[in-house]
């Protein structure tokens, strides 16, 4: 948001989620989260130095979140989830033609009346055997 960081990706994101755990909704300060994950090949370019906000998410696997020190904005998350990926928010990306979502995790901490599109997958919680 203020510009002291930066990361720059090429390609086309492995995945598109919204998360709605509870950890999101905090982080964000909003209902859920929307994250492009990209390989971490796909990484261009990295200005600036993060400082890293580290949690046992619900699934019990770590999330690390990597925030600009001046301005608090999240400039990507690694999860353990996703190892040799990296999430990005993608409203960092201003793009409004940025690739939509094909799944939604967390659903059961979901608000109830927020509603995604019926061709997403959707998952309860989000662990490798949720469904």
């Amino acid at each position: 948001m203020c510009g002291a960081l930066s990361i720059t990706v090429q390609g086309e994101p492995k995945l598109v989620l919204a998360c709605n755990c509870r950890n999101c909704q905090r982080r964000t300060g909003s209902v859920f989260g929307v994250g492009a994950y990209f390989g971490l090949d796909d990484v261009v370019e990295r200005k600036g130095t993060p400082r890293q906000y580290r949690i046992e998410g619900d699934s019990g696997q770590s999330v690390v979140s990597h925030f600009c020190p001046n301005c608090g904005s999240t400039l990507f998350v690694e999860t353990q989830m996703f190892q040799g990926m990296l999430g990005i928010p993608v409203g960092g990306f201003n793009e409004p033609d940025f690739p939509e979502p094909t799944l939604s995790v967390w659903n059961r901490s979901k608000y109830h009346w927020v509603e995604f599109p019926a061709h997403w997958h959707r998952m309860a919680t989000q662990t490798p055997e949720s469904g």
